[in-house]
């Protein structure tokens, strides 16, 4: 399956499900508990229903909106490129990261042309800010569903967890260095920029985020960690969004099919095949192994294991989707820790940041990257693979890094 997904990435969802079908097959896991089970219905209807809302919230240019007030509030040019990052990256923390690539490549394109400014740094700035932040919370990106889903925690656990700073702290720090790297190369740019405000159509899809993400907070501290619930209230406000597109915006069926087709389907199926894949791969006992594997590499050294699982985890998702490996790994960073008697979040979280910020190593590590390669080629400035290292390579080591202290400081006792 790993393989296939490899050489055919455009085609995951089949290498996925047909992988999950041959587990079938093979009788590792019964039809019923794969789909009874195995797949997380509740990480599908979140993952789906936070698409809906961030696309009508993309919709209302309400983000657009935001970035004209950030360059008007600016003093310079340095400094607003530098806010439009940092927001990238915050919107992306509660929106899919390619659809906050895209909303947002128009603006930074339009900045550059204005300053006759070769718009490379922006547009990769824009990307790996973007998958950055996707760790921050539990609807940021699949990594973040799949964590909450095998840990038990909640929305507002990645933000506070058992009175300690959780992942999502780990990340902003993560975020401060990255703002840093960028300001050494937009600096210098002096002077004071001037653009005409973007309006917003309707504050309704912002009135919804603003309600998922209050509400997946009073889930999470009602019922003690993420359940069915969350899943129910996210798809139940996708589906008023949805109702509100039609009756109140007048949309046809045809943008409404529009909207639903050109949901990231593609990444949902790929997410159901790979809960059944992993799960069988647990039952017979693969990830058990492994983690003795690791434990007998590790010795007692929790410095070496911490670091392996965030070198490895980085190298690994640079290259290849870090979903699968997220889940194959989850259970593994956490019986490595249980081994060596550490809280498990130590290597869970190591885990997590070096999976989804490695995705920033190269132009093909994330989705997001390669649809910023996609936009500059077509401004007539191709990026290559190693054009591309200069500017990821160093910003991956430098946010990686930073965020990896933070976690080792926190979580080390």
């Amino acid at each position: 399956m790993y393989a296939l997904v490899i050489m055919f990435p455009a085609k995951k969802s089949f290498s996925a499900l047909g992988a999950a079908v041959f587990m079938v097959v093979l009788g590792a896991v019964t039809q019923f508990a794969a789909v009874t089970e195995l797949i997380d219905w509740t990480v599908l209807m979140i993952f789906v229903g936070s698409l809906v809302i961030a696309e009508l919230f993309l919709y209302s240019r309400a983000p657009a909106a935001i970035a004209d007030g950030i360059i008007r509030a600016s003093p310079n040019v340095g400094v607003a490129i530098i806010a439009i990052l940092i927001m990238t990256g915050f919107i992306s923390a509660f929106v899919e990261n390619v659809a906050t690539v895209l909303v947002m490549a128009p603006i930074a394109l339009a900045l550059c042309k204005k300053l006759n400014m070769d718009p490379t740094y922006f547009l990769v700035g824009l990307a790996v800010m973007a998958n950055l932040q996707g760790t921050a919370t539990l609807v940021g990106d699949p990594p973040s569903m799949i964590f909450a889903d095998y840990t038990g925690y909640g929305f507002n656990d990645f933000f506070i967890f058992q009175g300690k700073l959780s992942i999502f702290f780990a990340v902003q720090t993560g975020m401060a260095a990255g703002a840093v790297f960028f300001y050494g190369w937009f600096a210098k740019k002096g002077g004071k920029i001037t653009v005409e405000q973007e309006k917003i159509k309707t504050p309704v899809p912002s009135i919804l985020l603003l309600a998922m993400i209050g509400g997946l907070a009073a889930a999470s501290f009602i019922f003690g960690g993420l359940t069915i619930v969350s899943g129910l209230l996210v798809m139940a406000l996708a589906l008023a969004g949805i109702l509100w597109y039609a009756l109140v915006r007048k949309a046809g069926r045809a943008e409404i099919w529009k909207l639903v087709k050109g949901l990231d389907w593609d990444t949902a199926l790929f997410l159901a095949g790979i809960f059944v894949v992993v799960g069988a791969v647990a039952e017979v006992g693969l990830l058990r192994d492994f983690s003795a594997f690791l434990a007998h590499v590790v010795g007692r050294n929790v410095a070496l294991g911490f670091a392996l699982i965030v070198a490895v985890s980085v190298l690994i998702s640079g290259f290849v989707d870090n979903v699968p490996y997220i889940i194959v790994m989850l259970p593994v960073a956490a019986d490595l820790a249980k081994t060596l008697s550490l809280r498990p979040e130590l290597y869970m979280f190591a885990l997590l940041i070096g999976s989804c910020m490695g995705g920033n190593l190269t132009p093909f590590g994330a989705s997001a990257n390669i649809v910023s390669v996609g936009i500059l080629k077509k401004q007539g400035v191709p990026v290559n693979f190693l054009q591309w290292l200069k500017i990821g390579f160093p910003f991956t080591l430098l946010t990686t890094a930073a965020a990896s202290a933070m976690v080792w400081f926190v979580w080390r006792h």
